[in-house]
């Protein structure tokens, strides 16, 4: 199962999720991730939800070693965060984003 949820088609954020499954920490992954791109890249984003227990072999092609991942593919460099994004510090540095002030 692939999902995409979209902003713009030239998003200035893409975002790959990797999940295991429909468990309570790839739930809360994903819902952690949408919020703090709401907050703070609105508009401005894309995110692609790739369950590995779908197909399993692309967890070998995005070296994926353990779930949820976090990956930005753009901009460049690339970056990955390990874990359910709970963190949203963590998750803004880890993805080189400003906060929003009062966010």
């Amino acid at each position: 199962m692939t999902t995409q949820t979209s902003c713009p088609a030239a998003a200035a954020f893409e975002l790959r999720l990797y999940v295991a499954g429909q468990t309570a920490k790839s739930l809360a992954a994903f819902a952690n991730l949408k919020r703090i791109c709401e907050t703070h890249l609105a508009g401005q984003y894309r995110i692609e939800v790739i369950d590995l227990t779908k197909p399993p072999q692309l967890a070998a092609t995005g070296q994926i070693l353990a779930v949820p991942t976090l990956v930005r593919r753009l901009p460049e460099p690339g970056r990955k965060i390990l874990g359910d994004l709970s963190n949203e510090k963590r998750v803004l540095a880890g993805l080189d984003i400003q906060p929003v002030m009062g966010g």
